[in-house]
């Protein structure tokens, strides 16, 4: 596509699934790339180099503000700017469902901490550096936030927060040239969402293509034009909206 060619991309939670896969691609399209996590990241920037990408692997914890402090400064030592943030990183596999008055306070305060303050923090990181040239930041919300999912209100919850902050931040933003938007896809087929389903994860994607206009399974893939297409030049009249992938499941 080249819409991201030469442009500087921080992706966080960017070791597997939704992140490995938007970092391999922005990389096949040209963009340089930050791939950040708590879990290592050698694998994805392998990938990112064999795409004829260049790259940084950073090691970072979003409830941490002296590490996306580090992380940012990573960025802007290799690169000199940051054009692209995407809030990817999110508690989600390791949660456990149930109804929302038997969700532990602990899962509960850890799912707003990394799913919320954590793309707070990693917002404030960036955008001092994004504030000279404009940028564009994409934040992951889900499906979940939108449609109201029960039986597990920490995340629902979490990612409706998500689309909240992506509306505001949008409003402050824009006199410095900075979009904000979202995608809020359905269940992906990622490793964290099986993980997240585990033996009924089967039974649970069923019921998601039931739901869909396009029933087939969401891959992550699926993702990765319209998270091009928010970070690209493309979409440079384009902020403070929620973009459904979740394959006509919410049709705002």
């Amino acid at each position: 596509m080249g819409g991201l060619r030469g442009k500087v991309i921080v992706i966080t939670g960017a070791a597997r699934g939704l992140g490995q896969e938007y970092a391999k691609s922005f990389a096949a399209d040209g963009a340089k790339v930050v791939a950040a996590d708590i879990a290592d990241c050698t694998v994805t920037l392998d990938l990112v180099h064999r795409m004829g990408g260049e790259g940084i692997a950073v090691k970072m914890d979003v409830t941490d503000m002296k590490s996306v402090d580090s992380m940012a400064a990573a960025a802007l030592k290799a690169f000199g700017t940051v054009d692209g943030l995407v809030n990817n990183a999110a508690l989600y596999g390791a949660l456990k469902p149930g109804r929302f008055d038997t969700l532990s306070e602990d899962d509960w305060n850890a799912t707003m901490s990394v799913n919320v303050t954590g793309i707070w923090k990693c917002c404030k990181a960036i955008v001092p550096t994004m504030r000279k040239s404009g940028g564009s930041i994409v934040n992951i919300a889900s499906l979940a936030g939108v449609y109201g999912a029960p039986l597990f209100l920490h995340y629902t919850t979490s990612k409706a927060a998500v689309v909240g902050m992506t509306r505001g931040l949008a409003r402050e933003l824009g006199r410095d040239n900075i979009r904000v938007n979202a995608i809020a896809p359905s269940g992906v087929r990622t490793e964290a969402t099986m993980e997240f389903f585990g033996d009924k994860y089967d039974k649970a994607a069923e019921q998601m293509r039931r739901g869909q206009t396009i029933q087939r399974t969401l891959e992550p893939a699926d993702l990765v034009g319209t998270v091009t297409f928010l970070l690209s030049d493309a979409s440079s009249f384009v902020t403070g909206q929620t973009i459904m992938a979740d394959g006509g499941t919410v049709m705002n």
